[in-house]
Order: C-alpha cells, then structure tokens, then sequence
C-alpha cells in the first residue's frame, strides 16, 4: 500500500535524485567534449525562462527532465571523437553508479541505503535507455543509436537533418525568441 513514507521517498527521487542524475548524464557530454576541443559549451538544466546563467552553465525555470548540452563547434572532428562524445553520458552515470555501488557493497553508506539504492536504479535506467540502440519517440537517434551507426557505417544514418547535439548559438536565439513570446 502506498503510504505517507512512499510520498516522501517518490519526492526526494523526483527533485533529488533525478535531477542529480540527470545533470550526471548532460556533464558526461561536457566532459568528454572538453578532450576533443569543445567550442561554447553549454549545460542547459530545465526548460522556459531562464533563472540564472553561470558561466556554460544555464538554469531554467520548469521541471529539469528536459535537459540538454550544446556547443559550437569542436576543435577535433572524427568519427572517434562523435562516438566518444555519445558514449559520455553512458560512460558518467555508469562511472558514478558503480563507484556508489562499491561503497554501498562495502558498507560505507548503510545509513541512506534506500536513497542510495534509489540513485543507482535512476542512473541504471538511463544508461539503459542510453545504451540500447533505438529510435525515440520524436523520430531521432538516442545516443546507443548513433554510437551503433557510427560504428557500422561510419556516419549518421537516420537522415534527420537536425544536428544530434544543438549549437549554443541556436539554443540562445530560440530562448531570446522565447522570452519575446512570453513577454507579449
């Protein structure tokens, strides 16, 4: 039976967990772009108006689950460097599930068991969802796709013609746009 506790815990994992997990995945892309040169990186948390902007790191107004990573350009472009790129988040939240994974095993964090074994399903879930080649519900590649197709054909294949990761200078004009339809 769902209970008052049950309420608590469903809490903390969507305003906790999740965004900590989900911030985890977006910095797996900021990271692994950093070795190959990345050019106006940004690290977009939530969606609609912005609430603050520091530095890459831009902070919406709306439920984090819509989160992305963009940038310009990149210094060096190959297909390494796009499978690496896509493999980040993947690589992040499996890096930081096992590591918690291990101490929790060890015993170094029986005292939030619950919420750490929680932080490990959620980072679990979107490594699988990440990792798995498939087509998303929106017609585009998720990231085990386009690591598949990069490996096998050496390209992208799915002839969408939008960039797999935006530019930080698209996202920027479409909030500016944005913000001018909200004012009215």
């Amino acid at each position: 039976m769902f209970g008052l506790a049950d309420l608590l815990s469903l809490a903390i994992s969507a305003f906790i967990i999740l965004p900590v997990v989900i911030f985890l995945r977006e910095s797996g892309y900021l990271v692994v772009s950093w070795l190959f040169g990345v050019i106006h990186p940004r690290l977009t948390i939530g969606t609609g108006p912005r609430i603050k902007k520091i530095g890459m790191l831009d902070i919406r107004k709306y439920y984090h689950v819509y989160s992305w990573f963009s940038y310009d350009d990149l210094k060096y472009k190959n297909r390494f460097v796009y499978i690496c790129i896509y493999a980040g988040p993947i690589l992040a939240n499996l890096t930081v599930a096992l590591a918690i994974n291990t101490m929790m095993a060890n015993g170094l964090l029986d005292e939030y068991y619950t919420f750490w074994d929680r932080f490990i399903f959620y980072s679990f879930y979107y490594i699988l969802f990440d990792a798995i080649p498939m087509i998303t519900v929106n017609g585009k590649p998720n990231n085990g796709m386009i690591i598949y197709e990069m490996l096998r054909y050496g390209k992208r294949v799915d002839y969408n013609n939008e960039p797999f990761l935006p530019s930080t200078e698209t996202m920027e004009q479409e909030y500016k746009e944005l913000k001018k339809t909200l004012k009215k």
